[in-house]
């Protein structure tokens, strides 16, 4: 039973057969292959946008740091949740591409609030030359908390944005986990909301590496292209991605994967609400939870061998009725008895 992250699970075997069907023969490399024709028809159709700009690269964090890069000025900052995965998880990459600073944003479960960004908007590029100019917003969906920007939520932060001539990016890591949730389009929690940009997330939700870059504003597409090159990735032998990419849409594969994690998740949730000692922190709406327990009980579950997942302390050392923070996230191919075997010895 392995809840450490979504990261360390497998490969969905039909993008491993497709991966091995791409690699018959030869084919364009930097993105000229055949199957990026396809892979960009599917997510312009995917998201309702037929003129989005869709580029490929191997990770998030570089997904989240080059349209974060084609967004800013070296001389503007990036308003983000003061959880944030570009703020907590990516070692600056974010501020290294784009040579500005990230302006962080307080929060509540994770999420930010239309009025809490106004306020921040407002401290800064008021002294002149001499402070960071404003430069857009970026939000993570799912949040690092496990919780979701309801559609609201999005369009009162992208408005209150655009009231100050801001762009936004929206980190989806974990979209198809949220989208599934929320029971929306991807339309409604992007573009149709006001965001520019799209990490559109697949590692964390099946696929070997690859994470789509979706621009709906086409001024900065161009200068993207010239980053992934510069940056070092635009790899050569592209279909590789492509390949992974077109198996994680087709037959909807993507949401039946998030599906099954966010499944696994409720059914977890229920089992923590039924303990004693465990107490959940946020309430979950995707596929990862956070719960305290006290140290002794997580060192009985960890020491019994048959599970692991993260957490914010030593469960050997220190006194065993001090509370410590675990997280608890499930993947795509976590299954139904696997939790509950979970489930049965927290409760054991």
């Amino acid at each position: 039973m392995y809840f450490a992250s979504d990261n360390a699970g497998p490969t969905h075997p039909r993008v491993m057969e497709a991966m091995i069907a791409a690699n018959e023969g030869y084919a364009m490399g930097y993105g000229a292959d055949p199957i990026m024709d396809t892979v960009r028809a599917q997510v312009r159709e995917t998201f309702e946008a037929p003129d989005a700009a869709v580029f490929l690269v191997v990770n998030g964090t570089t997904a989240n740091a080059l349209l974060l890069a084609a967004m800013t000025k070296p001389w503007e900052t990036v308003f983000c949740a003061d959880c944030a995965h570009i703020h907590e998880d990516e070692c600056n990459a974010p501020e290294f591409y784009t040579g500005a600073k990230l302006t962080l944003v307080p929060t509540t479960d994770g999420r930010m609030s239309a009025d809490d960004l106004r306020q921040s908007i407002l401290a800064e590029q008021n002294r002149g030359v001499h402070g960071p100019q404003r430069g857009p917003l970026s939000i993570t969906q799912v949040t690092e908390k496990g919780t979701n920007y309801s559609l609201d939520d999005i369009r009162a932060l992208t408005a209150t944005a655009q009231e100050f001539g801001m762009q936004t990016h929206l980190d989806g890591a974990r979209f198809a986990n949220a989208l599934v949730a929320m029971d929306c389009s991807p339309a409604d929690m992007t573009w149709k909301a006001g965001v520019d940009t799209v990490s559109f997330g697949g590692t964390k939700n099946g696929l070997l590496g690859v994470e789509a870059c979706v621009i709906f504003n086409p001024e900065i597409a161009w200068e993207f292209e010239l980053r992934r090159k510069r940056g070092g990735h635009l790899l050569s032998k592209h279909r590789y991605l492509s390949a992974q990419m077109q198996a994680y849409l087709k037959d909807d594969l993507w949401l039946d994967m998030a599906r099954a994690a966010n499944a696994r998740c409720v059914q977890l949730a229920d089992g923590l609400h039924g303990h004693s000692s465990a107490k959940m922190l946020f309430e979950p709406q995707a596929n990862m939870i956070f719960f305290e327990m006290p140290r002794g009980e997580h060192k009985r579950m960890l020491d019994a061998g048959a599970v692991y997942y993260v957490m914010n302390g030593d469960h050997e050392l220190g006194d065993p009725d001090a509370p410590l923070i675990g997280r608890l996230v499930c993947d795509w191919s976590m299954t139904e008895g696997g939790v509950s075997q979970f489930i049965d010895l927290l409760h054991g």
